[in-house]
């Protein structure tokens, strides 16, 4: 049977369909989405949600000349299918593909460039004030959900522009009551259910007590407890909320009925006010199973239609987060000062496991990571011992907080900052290649990486005892494989340790490319006959200076390698000590990591290749300075 939306120009020809037509071309794009992200995986159940949406703003719309501002990107799918990027699908987030996030230089249909939540409103502001002095028949729309409205940045953005009075504006809402995790926060209470006042709920409670008493009739009793809560909702309604910021509110729509969808926007489009458009979806719709659980169906990898099964890759070790959410179940148990708090990543950071087995020790504070950081600060002040879990990426959200809140007052907090190093398929927006350096000159801080699972589960416990402000950066993905110790040990602060003793060549790693420097001095002694000294850095501030002056000018070649960009990185501080300390050197030093570009989607591993510090490109590195030397000794 041919499909609708093969007849038309989309997504131009959206816009003389009938309601009845729009409805099929959102069923038509529901089911292909889910075809193809069934083979090649990626962010699902967020655009399965906005499916309607996203085709009946393309309907009402004249995109690109309007423009349509998507936050975070998770919700987007739909929208890339219908801007040309339909046959492209099957090769999302890869090498070479299309991103999985919005990205103005992949689309003119991508107005705004999108990975971070709560971006899109600020942004539609900017591109409004413009538009109204050079376009003003110009709409605006930004699309914000999954959890966004919990950051702050957007209430910022809803005050500006409510002050501004911004004709053509619209806020659609795509109220799933979902982030990535379940939306924690009075915001997602006052979205799912009208606010309770205080009076109400004495009444409630004083008429509840007259009932147990036998003096209120059971038949009226529950009459008027369902009028009471009748009331609440008419009078204390999210709309009283947006009025407040100056938009006219419409909603709450159901957003997945077509005609009522097309009718609200419609009815948004006629204003001169900025409007917010609540809608109601249900994430995940249209696959039961993402339906049932869409935490687990928020991005996936290849999965069986069918049976609602993911497939099954070849076994792997634990991942590195499970090994940090482990050890700190451990310690909050051991411990009850010990408490884990996420920004609306529990299932992502592995506080999930904290929530189910450790519930006291366990906050989710909203997507909001500076509040989680200066939260965390208030807490140490009270002798807890928080342990902030946010991603690298994410982390650069709350510097401010970091520096001022935390470090100025030398307070003890731990940044576990999981997907520490090139991130893989999700691309420059989530990329956490930048902490050493934006952390590392700010006084007070610890900054430490593992080499492997085993050492992380100990850097953690020693992150706890240490006292002090501490960065813990890990990667994404799979350990190594290696056996951990069932006792857990507090390492000695800003001490390194030797690996491998050798000779001639030396590799200072950090972190987890410990196992790349070992990887390339096995092969250069195997082929060479040299064997490397190799070191496991373990710490990038303070750097064990004492090791490396001892270590570096006793070989000829010395090398860095880090997960990380090489400006202000963990080799800059290896130099900058090599300076500072006038230490000796036959040749200088050279340095591998990320180069000054933002590293796209692809693969860790084809990342690594890409800024050429995978084991092959340093090999090959490494023994053209020593077949240089042997021509140089031969002449």
């Amino acid at each position: 049977m041919a499909k609708l939306i093969d007849s038309i120009s989309l997504p131009s020809g959206l816009r003389g369909l009938s309601t009845q037509e729009v409805r099929q071309v959102v069923d038509e794009l529901r089911d292909e989405l889910i075809e193809t992200i069934s083979t090649c995986g990626g962010h699902f159940a967020s655009s399965l949600g906005a499916a309607e949406i996203s085709v009946v703003l393309h309907h009402l719309f004249d995109t690109p000349g309007d423009r349509l501002i998507w936050d975070v990107g998770h919700q987007g799918y739909i929208h890339k299918m219908l801007t040309g990027r339909r046959g492209e699908m099957g090769r999302i987030r890869t090498k070479d593909g299309i991103s999985g996030f919005l990205k103005r230089n992949e689309s003119e249909y991508d107005a705004f460039g999108a990975g971070h939540a709560g971006t899109s409103i600020s942004a539609a502001v900017g591109m409004a004030i413009a538009l109204q002095r050079t376009d003003p028949s110009r709409y605006v729309v930004s699309v914000i959900g999954d959890g966004s409205m919990t950051a702050g940045m957007a209430f910022e953005a809803l005050n500006h522009a409510g002050a501004l009075g911004l004709k053509n504006f619209i806020v659609v809402l795509n109220d799933n009551e979902m982030s990535i995790s379940p939306n924690v926060g009075a915001l997602s209470w006052l979205f799912s259910r009208a606010v309770t006042s205080k009076t109400s709920n004495m009444a409630r409670s004083g008429f509840k007590n007259l009932y147990k008493k036998g003096l209120v009739p059971e038949l009226v009793y529950r009459a008027i407890d369902k009028a009471e809560e009748a009331a609440q909702s008419f009078f204390a309604t999210p709309s009283m909320l947006f009025e407040a910021f100056g938009f006219r509110y419409i909603g709450p729509v159901d957003g997945h009925d077509v005609e009522a969808l097309v009718d609200a926007i419609t009815r948004a489009k006629a204003q001169d006010v900025p409007v917010l458009v609540h809608a109601s979806t249900l994430k995940g719709k249209g696959y039961s199973y993402a339906e049932e659980d869409c935490i687990t169906w928020h991005a996936v990898s290849p999965f069986d239609r069918n049976k609602g099964v993911f497939k099954k890759g070849a076994k792997t070790p634990p991942t590195y987060t499970s090994v940090f959410a482990d050890t700190l179940v451990r310690l909050a148990k051991e411990d009850e000062k010990v408490v884990g708090i996420t920004a609306a990543m529990a299932g992502g950071t592995g506080l999930d496991k904290l929530q189910e087995k450790a519930p006291q020790a366990y906050f989710d504070v909203g997507i909001c990571e500076q509040h989680a950081v200066t939260f965390a600060a208030g807490m140490a002040c009270e002798g807890y011992k928080p342990v902030c879990a946010i991603y690298s990426t994410f982390l650069q959200r709350a510097y401010d907080q970091v520096l001022h809140d935390v470090c100025i007052q030398k307070l003890p907090v731990v940044f576990a900052m999981d997907r520490g190093g090139v991130v893989g398929n999700d691309g420059e927006t989530h990329q956490g290649v930048f902490d050493i350096a934006y952390l590392r000159t700010i006084p007070h801080i610890v900054i430490a990486s593992p080499k492997d699972e085993n050492e992380l589960q100990h850097m953690v416990k020693s992150s706890v005892d240490y006292g002090c402000p501490v960065a813990l950066r890990y990667p994404r993905g799979a350990g190594m494989g290696v056996d951990l110790d069932a006792e857990l040990t507090t390492l000695p602060l800003g001490k390194g340790e030797v690996v491998q003793e050798g000779e001639e060549i030396l590799f200072i790693c950090f972190g987890p490319m410990t196992q790349y420097g070992l990887s390339v001095a096995a092969r250069v002694e195997k082929e060479y006959g040299v064997k490397p000294t190799v070191i496991n850095a373990r710490f990038a501030k303070p750097l064990d200076e004492e090791l490396l002056e001892r270590e570096i000018p006793r070989h000829a070649h010395v090398y860095t390698i880090e997960d990380h960009a090489l400006m202000g990185g963990f080799g800059s501080a290896v130099l900058e000590l090599v300076q500072d300390k006038k230490i000796a050197l036959e040749h200088h030093i050279e340095r591998f990591g990320v180069a000054d570009e933002f590293v796209t989607h692809a693969s860790q591993v084809e990342q690594h290749q890409m800024n050429k510090y995978d084991p092959e490109s340093i090999f090959e590195r490494v023994v053209a300075k020593l077949e240089q030397k042997k021509i140089a000794v031969g002449a």
